[in-house]
C-alpha cells in the first residue's frame, strides 16, 4: 500500500477535508487517516513553525514509509494579486533562514498552457499544467497566477514584514512550515507538493500574532481574544481574516481532493 501524507499547522486548516476520517490525538498532535483504493492518506498537524511541522511529519511517518507529502495550510499574501480566501498550488518554497529553494514536483504538463489571470477551473486533469510554473486554482474561489513561490519564515509576518519580504524575494505567499516539509521530502527522495490558502491579504493590518503563539507552536486563543477586546480598531480586520480563513480552508479541501485523485492514480 502506498502512503500520501498531508502536513498542516492547525486543525482548522484541515477541518473541511478530514470529516469522517479516523481521528487520533497524541498530546498536541492531531492525526487523521483515510484510504483511497490501495493508498493510505495520513493528515497531521502539531502547531505553527518548523519544529512543529517536523514533529507532525515524524508522527505521520510512524504509520510506515511515505510515498508523497503535501504541505497545506493558511498563508499570508505578499502580492495583491493573491486573494484572501483563495487556494494556490505553489511552484516551490524558499527557506528564509537558509536561502534554500525547493521546487514542487510536477503534476501534469501540456504545451498549451492557459496564461489568463483570474480564470477559475475545476479539474487538474482538464488543465494539465505544471506545478513549477502555475499557481493552480481549484474552485470558484481561486485565481490563477503565472508564479506562486512561497517563503517560509520563522515568525508570523506582519504588514511591515510582508512588505520587506515582497521587496527582497520573488515570492507570492508566506508561511511558517512548508520549507521544513520540503526539506524532509528531499532527504527521503519523495515528491513534495504545497497547497496554501490565503488567510490575510498583502495590506491587511493585523495584530502581531507572534505574541499569541506558545513555545510549542500553539495559538493561545484566550490571550488573543482579550487583546482584541481591548483593541477594537483591529475588529474589522480580524473578522475579515476569520471569514477568509474559512473560505480558504474550503478551497484547500477542494484542491487537495483533486490533487489526491491525481496522485492516487500514479502511485
Amino acid at each position: 500500500m502506498s502512503r500520501i501524507v498531508l502536513i498542516s499547522a492547525l486543525p482548522g486548516e484541515l477541518k473541511p477535508l478530514v470529516k469522517g476520517w479516523q481521528y487520533e490525538r497524541r498530546g498536541i498532535l492531531h492525526l487523521w487517516r483515510s484510504t483511497s483504493g490501495e493508498t493510505e492518506i495520513v493528515a497531521a498537524c502539531a502547531g505553527a513553525g518548523v519544529e512543529c511541522a517536523t514533529r507532525a511529519f515524524a508522527a505521520a511517518e510512524s504509520f510506515g514509509p511515505i510515498d508523497c507529502v503535501v504541505s497545506i495550510g493558511w498563508a499570508g499574501a505578499l502580492n495583491a494579486c493573491f486573494e484572501p480566501g483563495c487556494a494556490y498550488l505553489c511552484s516551490g518554497v524558499i527557506d528564509l533562514r537558509s536561502g534554500e529553494r525547493f521546487s514542487a514536483a510536477e503534476i501534469l504538463s501540456h504545451p498549451s498552457r492557459n496564461r489568463t489571470k483570474r480564470r477559475s477551473f475545476g479539474s487538474l486533469r482538464s488543465l494539465r499544467m505544471t506545478a513549477a510554473r502555475v499557481g493552480h486554482p481549484y474552485s470558484e474561489t481561486t485565481a490563477i497566477s503565472e508564479s506562486c513561490w512561497l517563503i517560509t519564515s520563522p515568525r508570523v509576518a506582519d504588514e511591515a514584514e510582508k512588505q520587506r519580504l515582497a521587496a527582497a524575494y520573488s515570492a507570492a505567499l508566506v508561511d511558517m512550515e512548508a520549507a521544513a516539509i520540503a526539506r524532509l521530502a528531499v532527504m527521503r527522495q519523495i515528491p513534495f507538493h504545497c497547497i496554501k490558502g490565503v488567510s490575510d491579504g498583502f495590506n491587511d493590518r493585523l495584530p502581531d500574532f507572534n505574541r499569541f503563539l506558545s513555545a510549542d507552536g500553539q495559538m493561545q486563543l484566550g490571550k488573543l481574544i482579550v487583546f482584541a477586546l481591548l483593541h477594537p480598531g483591529y475588529w474589522p480586520a480580524l473578522v475579515r481574516m476569520g471569514e477568509n480563513s474559512k473560505r480558504a480552508a474550503l478551497a484547500m479541501a477542494d484542491a487537495v481532493r483533486e490533487l489526491l485523485a491525481e496522485l492516487t492514480g500514479t502511485l
